[in-house]
Order: C-alpha cells, then sequence, then structure tokens
C-alpha cells in the first residue's frame, strides 16, 4: 500500500515563497488523482489543488495563481510550489492519492506571517 510523507513546510514571511513535497512509497504512475489539501485551525480540511495522471490540474480559488501543482513521476513525488504567501494560507498541509482508497499523508505545517 502506498504510503505519503509530506514535507518543506515552515515559517515564511507574507509574499514570501515555499515549495512542499509529498513522497510516495511506491510508484504513482498508476495513480489518476492526486492533489494537495490544508486544514486550518477550526476549519475543515480544504482543497488547495489536484493533479490527475492525465495531466490535467485544478486550483482552489484562493491559490490560483499562486500556487502550481506538479507531479514527477520517475522520482515518485509531488510538489507544491506556493508563491506570494498570505497570512491565510497558514495551515497543516496534506498530500492526497486515490488508490481504491483515500491515501493521506501525516501533513506539513505551513505558517505564514504577516
Amino acid at each position: 500500500q502506498v504510503q505519503l510523507v509530506e514535507s518543506g513546510g515552515g515559517l515564511v514571511q507574507a509574499g514570501g515563497s515555499l515549495r512542499l513535497s509529498c513522497a510516495a512509497s511506491g510508484s504513482i504512475y498508476s495513480i489518476f488523482f492526486m492533489g494537495w489539501y490544508r486544514q486550518a485551525p477550526g476549519k475543515q480540511r480544504e482543497v488547495v489543488a489536484t493533479a490527475t495522471g492525465g495531466g490535467s490540474t485544478n486550483y482552489a480559488d484562493s491559490v490560483k495563481g499562486r500556487c502550481t501543482i506538479s507531479r514527477d513521476n520517475v522520482k515518485n513525488k509531488m510538489y507544491l510550489q506556493m508563491n506570494s504567501v498570505k497570512p491565510e494560507d497558514t495551515a497543516v498541509y496534506y498530500c492526497y492519492a486515490r488508490v481504491g482508497r483515500d491515501v493521506w499523508g501525516q501533513g506539513t505545517q505551513v505558517t505564514v506571517s504577516s
């Protein structure tokens, strides 16, 4: 069963950039649907960006134009490049894969200071 491990979170100033990584324990080549989600304190988990094996990507309106999701099927990794970050981007970010069931990483904290 594939396992997902996020990294790259941390403290960043507003306007800065951050790249989150998600490493899979196995091949992601055949995983059609993957994505990044986030959960802020007191709020429900929400989608940030998704990427299919066919190359289609989708973004939440709140991050459109500032974030880029990408997949590296050779390295079995997925990334989220975050630019022009805002304090409202502060959340725990989770990597997700649909492999017949939902697979989640443990999350990585992103804190944006104003």
